[in-house]
């Protein structure tokens, strides 16, 4: 059975399908109503960048986080391989207060969108994030066309590491065969006790996403 999604975001549409046929007829009525121009296969779209091949698709936004760094003025700053400090104390001595917050508010909006395809996601702490972001600026998420579908999903939790609440930090992802298709990092609500009280909260809210 033919199944067809239509995409719309102001005057552009994405029209995805496993029938050709029935692509092209839609593609046909929408013609005979509307004027449109047939951009052929999806390689752009709103930041998002399309790459087909036979082993599957593989989505990312390197235009767009090229674009983030040149606004920052960090296009030729130095790489770093991971997208957060390891020492987190330093961010909350804050010597000196911005004297224009609009562009931390930019910057957090533009890497909000990012994450879209970067899941692995203060001021210095998003420098730092920009830094991890020219190291690989093309990286993405790979939809293998050959994997079978089968669920998994991942949780693991850091017991109390929040320097003033001593909360823990939950984090899970789950794939589809080999896409990853949901993940999330937060803070614990409440304090657990001791670590395997915190891993079980963990395993409660990947539960609850599956």
């Amino acid at each position: 059975m033919p199944v067809l999604q239509l995409l719309v975001y102001v005057d552009d549409i994405i029209l995805a399908g496993n029938s050709m046929t029935e692509i092209n007829r839609i593609k046909g009525l929408l013609h005979n109503r509307f004027h449109i121009k047939n951009l052929g296969e999806l390689k752009y779209f709103l930041g998002l960048e399309v790459a087909r091949s036979k082993k599957g698709i593989h989505l990312y936004q390197r235009k767009y986080a090229l674009d983030i760094l040149k606004e920052t003025g960090m296009l030729g700053c130095k790489p770093c391989t991971t997208p957060f400090l390891s020492d987190t104390s330093s961010l909350y001595k804050m010597e000196n207060y911005l004297q224009d917050p609009s562009s931390y508010k930019r910057l957090i909006g533009k890497l909000l969108y990012l994450t879209n395809t970067r899941p692995d996601y203060h001021f210095r702490a998003l420098q730092h994030v920009s830094r991890y972001i020219k190291s690989k600026p093309s990286e993405g998420l790979f939809f293998s066309a050959d994997s079978p579908v089968h669920l998994k999903a991942f949780s693991d939790s850091d017991w109390a590491t929040c320097p003033t609440t001593r909360r823990s930090t939950t984090g899970f992802c789950v794939f589809l065969g080999s896409s990853l298709i949901s993940w999330k990092s937060k803070k614990q609500g409440t304090v657990s006790k001791f670590s395997t009280e915190a891993e079980y909260r963990a395993l409660t809210a990947t539960t609850r996403e599956i």
